[in-house]
């Protein structure tokens, strides 16, 4: 028995065995409402960048300054999906993520300020669960400028709103609910007009169980006890508007409620699941100014009387990052197209695995540029100016970058969340028989260059392979993957994901080809990342058979009941 085909997305039916490339080729780059006015939007949003934004002395400051916040507002960027009858842009995900790129190049503070209002806060949540009623009252303002947010994390509650706090308690006789508890982490907090917030509201008798429920609200923050508490300060994104914020008594009107009672927790992961492109677009951003800077340096800086970019060693970690930029917009193109198609399919494991595989992508790509760079790297952009030299970031950029793999689903919980779900036939037993390959390859498509259809046959051949070993491991420890062997699970993840990469920069060569790129360069481009890939994928599967798991498992559990704490000694 295997699941339909029509509503999932090509990853998760790799995950089973079965090879659906219609579900990313042809590639579309471009979103079904992108237009002349997208294009317009994207050049105003670069000129203003360009001219009126300087992000070191946004790091330095931390703050935002308010005529670039106004500026912003002014060309329409805190609205860009938003439809034009709630005074927004009413362009598509693929410009979203362009508009996200541009300002991740530029600043990471403003990047996150305007990911976060768009992707969760007031916008996406109404959007996809409001009444027409409260489309109409909250997302106008929002979309118009005034800075949006969601709060949701908890001192006991992240990744398990089990353990929230936050009550909400219905008052018949006001008809509204009545809100105590805490929230941190809450990004834009500081600066917002509008949030939405999630609490547990009573519980329910559901066939005869009691269920524990929770709600998700608009909170308009100039509510009675509603306060700021304090403003969190980081590592990076030093103009972060993040804070922790306190409710007390906080009056809200039934009418204020997202989709019903009890739906909070659907609201909250919908919402991050749909959010969860923003992320990959500003770290496509950092890596191309990355890329940039290290390819002006390395061809610049003269060591023993040649460029250090004739070095091996430089050249190969310049040749990883080039090819990992081609990956990463492919990846993150691919998914997007079927955003904007609008078609059915269930795309969790997809946006799972752009969001984990583009930002360790985007780390491994600023690591390169900080050691290509050396002191110079290390060095803030300030102090390089001062002493005469060009200001290369890329120390605020590495700051900047690090948070990326952790918020909106770390990548442990993108890779185990995304397996969890494919393995979860295997364990019921439902996907006995899994495709052959020698099938599956009938479905490559033939109007692609043969060097593609090499790389796409090694697709199908991975995949069945991939899908083989979970049916055995599902076999073999049952939920124990869960617990004690999730290191087989992100194994798994990583194959999956970078057969998703390999398949996405497939389908991108093919169109920029047919579109009039230079086929050498292309072709080269994906040919150097399918050799880095496919060389992982090759790591993971000889990991899957021999690994070291048990015995560093166990040597863990030793070292926190403080069998090894003598190694701590020595220590100021």
């Amino acid at each position: 028995m295997s699941a339909k085909t029509n509503d999932t997305g090509f990853l998760k039916d790799l995950f089973q065995g079965r090879f659906s490339p219609s579900k990313i080729h042809p590639f579309s780059s471009k979103g079904e409402k992108d237009s002349d006015e997208a294009e317009a939007f994207l050049q105003r949003l670069q000129q203003f960048l360009n001219t009126h934004v300087d992000a070191n002395e946004i790091d330095a400051t931390g703050e935002i300054p308010q005529n670039v916040l106004d500026g912003l507002k002014e060309i329409g960027t805190f609205g860009i999906k938003v439809p034009r009858e709630y005074d927004g842009l009413d362009l598509s995900q693929f410009a979203y993520v362009r508009a996200m790129t541009l300002l991740g190049s530029c600043c990471g503070s403003i990047s996150n300020l305007i990911s976060i209002h768009q992707a969760v806060g007031i916008t996406q949540p109404l959007m996809l669960f409001g009444t027409p009623e409260q489309k109409e009252k909250f997302i106008p303002p929002v979309a118009s400028g005034m800075i949006s947010a969601f709060a949701v994390t908890e001192k006991t509650a992240g990744s398990d709103p089990a353990s929230m706090q936050t009550r909400a308690e219905f008052i018949e006789e006001e008809d509204c609910y009545v809100l105590n508890g805490e929230k941190i982490w809450c990004t834009n907090a500081v600066k917002a007009g509008m949030i939405i917030v999630t609490a547990k509201t009573p519980s329910k008798i559901i066939d005869g169980k009691e269920k524990e429920q929770v709600t998700a609200f608009v909170l308009d923050m100039t509510t009675p006890g509603v306060e700021v508490l304090m403003r969190c300060r980081f590592m990076g994104l030093k103009a972060l508007y993040n804070g922790v914020l306190r409710f007390t008594d906080v009056k809200i009107p039934r009418g204020n409620v997202i989709a019903k009672e009890g739906m909070g927790l659907k609201v909250a992961l919908t919402t991050l699941n749909a959010a969860r492109l923003s992320a990959p677009a500003v770290c496509l951003g950092i890596s191309k100014r990355a890329l940039t800077y290290t390819r002006e340096w390395a061809s610049e800086r003269i060591q023993g009387g040649r460029t250090i970019g004739q070095y091996g060693m430089i050249a190969e970690k310049i040749r990883q990052m080039a090819a990992n930029v081609f990956a990463m917009e492919s990846l993150l193109f691919a998914t997007c197209s079927v955003v904007d198609r609008d078609k059915f399919f269930d795309i969790r494991s997809e946006t799972a695995m752009t969001k984990m595989w583009m930002t360790e992508a985007n780390w491994r790509n600023i690591d390169h540029a900080m050691q290509i760079r050396g002191g110079r790297g290390f060095e803030t952009a300030q102090s390089q100016a001062a002493r005469g030299e060009k200001a290369m970031p890329i120390e605020r950029m590495m700051r900047d970058s690090r948070i990326t793999t952790i918020y909106e689903g770390s990548s442990e919980i993108m890779r185990l969340l995304t397996v969890r779900e494919a393995l979860t036939p295997y364990l019921r037993g439902e996907n006995d028989t899994i495709p052959s390959a020698t099938e599956q390859k009938k479905n490559i498509p033939q109007d692609l260059e043969p060097e593609l259809q090499r790389y796409f046959t090694y697709v199908v051949e991975s995949g069945e392979r991939l899908a083989l070993k979970m049916q055995i491991l599902a076999k073999e420890h049952g939920d124990e993957l869960f617990h004690k062997k999730q290191m087989l699970l992100s194994r798994i993840a990583d194959i999956g994901a970078e057969l998703y990469a390999i398949s996405a920069s497939c389908a991108r060569a093919q169109q920029l080809i047919k579109s009039g790129k230079e086929k050498n360069n292309i072709m080269q481009l994906v040919a150097d990342f399918y050799a880095q890939a496919s060389q992982r994928i090759e790591d993971r599967f000889s990991g899957l058979e021999k690994n070291t798991d048990d015995h560093g498992y166990q040597l863990t559990q030793d070292v926190l009941e403080g069998q090894y704490s003598w190694l701590e000694s020595g220590i100021a």
